[in-house]
């Protein structure tokens, strides 16, 4: 397909940008498999000369992955391990969206709450962890709450600059031509933020799944991968950590390429 065409109205080339992106992805999705095989053949290598059991080759490692995901237990870990992510997630998201706005459009308060934001983005997530199990109990929403609090200053804190950067020319032309609150909104304001909500979106995605499975491991949780890996740490299973590690970072992976990297591209669309 070309990737040019000339336009009748004008007589001037123009570039075929739908052509253009395809081709992106594909020169990205080559050198992306070219780099993982690489790495597979240069993994191959070092277990074949190491030979020992703790260092497992990629046969033996998907061969690992292949019986758990027959027995069916990969699956049943995989789901309850996604479930605490996305609940997780989507609460972080909210509410620290919500502060970041807040914060970002209100300069007094933003000078109140900035040393707040400082002092829970620098707690480490095994004291929030630990702190919430104590006072919550062993329960699934203290995972979820746990997980959400170590992600919810980062989002606020990268939303907070969205609001900070909203253009004020396009407000005041907003209001001269009375679009009103929900056309501002949907036309002036969120187009705004939107690159701002995306990259928020894609660093909590690969924050939340980290600390899930951290909260998985020590809670006491009978489903998820952070208990597999646990387990099989105490056994000094190398090849099922592996297993399980790789595949949720899989799954994660296709998360990333197939729903956020393209709503980052489309939130992106309407700059120049």
């Amino acid at each position: 397909m070309s990737l040019v065409r000339k336009s009748s109205a004008t007589g001037s080339w123009q570039v075929r940008s739908g052509s253009l992106a395809a081709g992106s992805w594909l020169d990205r999705l080559a050198w992306t498999a070219l780099s993982l095989t690489v790495l597979i053949v240069l993994w191959a290598i070092a277990a074949a000369i190491a030979q020992n059991r703790h260092g497992p080759g990629p046969l033996a490692v998907f061969q690992v992955m292949a019986g758990e995901a027959a027995s069916g237990a990969l699956w049943v870990h995989l789901s309850a391990t996604l479930a605490r992510v996305l609940a997780s997630f989507v609460i972080a998201m909210l509410i620290g969206s919500a502060i970041g706005l807040a914060l970002g459009r209100n300069k007094l308060a933003d000078k109140f709450f900035d040393a707040w934001l400082v002092l829970f983005l620098n707690l480490p997530a095994l004291v929030i962890i630990a702190l919430s199990y104590v006072w919550l109990g062993p329960w699934e929403t203290t995972a979820i709450t746990a997980v959400a609090i170590n992600k919810i200053p980062n989002a606020a804190v990268q939303m907070r600059e969205g609001a900070r950067n909203l253009s004020r020319d396009l407000d005041e032309m907003a209001l001269v031509y009375r679009f009103g609150w929900w056309k501002t909104l949907r036309y002036v304001t969120l187009p705004q933020l939107g690159p701002f909500f995306a990259a928020a979106a894609r660093s909590g995605l690969a924050l939340v799944w980290k600390i899930v499975l951290v909260v998985e491991a020590l809670g006491g949780h009978s489903k998820g991968v952070g208990h597999q890996i646990f387990t099989a740490f105490q056994s000094f299973d190398v090849a099922v950590i592996l297993a399980y590690a790789l595949a949720f970072i899989a799954v994660i992976q296709f998360v990333e390429f197939g729903a956020l990297q393209p709503m980052q591209a489309r939130l992106n669309r309407w700059k120049r």
